[in-house]
């Protein structure tokens, strides 16, 4: 399957044609779905038949391959049989809060100095919890130190290096429980130019300008080491 959304966060439709429905689920030839993965929500969205017909799709989850892409329509919905064309629509205001937001933890990656234990983005409120014991910022620190790196709208982009070259540079892995998928020969990187980089599979916004409003609701204490940096959007 093409994955569209691995090189052009932004494009929010493509024709595509259904290669698989077993099990009520839907497999096309290429998608702009973002599958469920790496703490990043599923797209939601439609599918567009030839005749107008519209396919709700509930959620987007990952299948057994790096590539494999499950479309989850709406119960009730006729399915599209396979071989059909369709033109894939995703909910882009939904996608794009997820965008600033994922992109959002990534710059306070750079931030704070410290091993990220897990994350999570949702469309209004997203968390990141790193191994910090000894926390040596304060909420409006963190949140004036996030406002000056939108206001350098620094560009932000993914690429791609081979797994041997991820092996001799480990410390790109921030996560200490996860590690990227291996199998392809490639690893996909996300860098925050001159701030972050470091392995990641979702979707971002293309400059630091576009997280204006991102402020830090609170830090929560979740354990001897570990500290939840809860983070919203104001704008």
């Amino acid at each position: 399957m093409e994955c569209l959304f691995l090189d052009d966060a932004y494009r929010v439709s493509c024709p595509a044609r259904v290669t698989s429905t077993g099990g009520g689920r839907l497999r096309l030839d290429r998608t702009v779905f973002y599958p469920n993965g790496g703490g990043q929500p599923g797209d939601s969205g439609h599918l567009e038949l030839d005749d107008g017909t519209l396919v709700p799709i509930a959620d987007t989850v990952k299948g057994t391959a790096m590539d494999d892409v499950v479309h989850v329509p709406e119960t009730g919905h006729p399915l599209p049989a396979s071989g059909a064309p369709v033109t894939a629509h995703i909910d882009w205001d939904r996608r794009y809060r997820h965008m600033r937001m994922h992109t959002a933890l990534h710059v306070l990656c750079a931030i704070v100095d410290a091993e990220i234990t897990g994350a999570s983005v949702g469309a209004a409120r997203s968390r990141i919890d790193f191994n910090w014991p000894q926390p040596d910022m304060t909420r409006d620190e963190i949140t004036t130190r996030l406002a000056e790196l939108a206001a350098a709208d620094l560009p932000v982009a993914p690429r791609w290096i081979s797994e041997e070259e991820l092996d001799r540079r480990p410390e790109l892995i921030r996560t200490m429980s996860i590690r990227p998928p291996r199998g392809t020969g490639m690893v996909r990187l996300l860098e925050v130019e001159g701030v972050d980089l470091q392995p990641c599979g979702g979707t971002h916004v293309a400059r630091t300008g576009e997280l204006a409003g991102m402020a830090v609701s609170k830090i929560e204490n979740k354990g001897r080491h570990n500290r939840r940096i809860n983070v919203v959007f104001t704008t």
